[in-house]
């Protein structure tokens, strides 16, 4: 944090103007911009919770153009840089990239989306010896201050002032509290200790051989994922969610 070297830039990653701008700042900042830029982490992301029933539409856009969209899009403006320097793109996803999860659905698609996404550019940039890699972090909700119990209490309001009467009606204000209730005590529970997360990050820009997938997670979620990445879904989904 303390090096004479280090550049900032203010990026808002839903923006492509700005992302331009981003990449001529950089640009501009290079030594030599014909050898390119060594590494791109993609980390920006949104969080949020509720029911397919009762999440927005926009609710489903404003988080897939911040996780999804804007990974893309940061993506490709600097990938020209990346494939000169022949070097490296991280995306942060998530283990719910991995495994769906109740009420978790518009977080889930985007952080799938982004598995996507980062296989299918491994595989075109392996010939350019780009190597790109994935970091799925578990559960670091309390390191990482997405959520207060104040958020959590205001996405519910604005939630269900929004929902139409037919859903309010059907599962009532008992359900919908019940689901909020546990939203809030998932939100105070995981790892506050980031550092596993930032070392995957250092080793997959730095290592000489990175790895495709890094799995930053406790080992109760590192089982769950292998459990309903692997086995039947009707197996893990009577271990897991009924």
């Amino acid at each position: 944090m303390k090096s004479d070297r280090m550049r900032t830039v203010q990026l808002n990653v839903c923006d492509s103007e700005d992302v331009a701008r981003a990449v001529d700042y950089v640009t501009t900042s290079l030594k030599d911009p014909q050898k390119g830029v060594w590494g791109l982490v993609n980390n920006a992301g949104v969080s949020t919770f509720g029911e397919v029933e009762f999440t927005s539409m926009d609710t489903y856009k404003e988080v897939a153009e911040v996780n999804l969209w804007g990974t893309i899009r940061t993506t490709k403006a600097f990938l020209p840089l990346i494939r000169r320097s022949k070097g490296r793109v991280v995306n942060i996803s998530s283990m719910m990239g991995r495994m769906a999860n109740p009420a978790r659905s518009p977080y889930c698609i985007t952080k799938f989306g982004v598995e996507a996404f980062s296989d299918c550019l491994r595989y075109e940039m392996r010939p350019h010896d780009v190597k790109v890699c994935i970091v799925e972090p578990g559960n670091f909700i309390a390191g990482t201050s997405l959520y207060s119990p104040e958020r959590i209490q205001a996405i519910a309001d604005k939630m269900w002032d929004e929902l139409p009467e037919i859903v309010r009606r059907d599962y009532g204000r008992k359900y919908f509290d019940e689901q909020i209730a546990k939203m809030e005590s998932y939100c105070s529970s995981g790892s506050s200790d980031t550092s596993p997360v930032i070392e995957s990050i250092a080793h997959a820009l730095m290592s000489t051989t990175p790895y495709t997938r890094y799995h930053p997670m406790d080992y109760y979620w590192w089982l769950r994922m292998q459990v309903m990445t692997h086995m039947p879904a009707a197996i893990s989904d009577r271990l897991y969610i009924y």
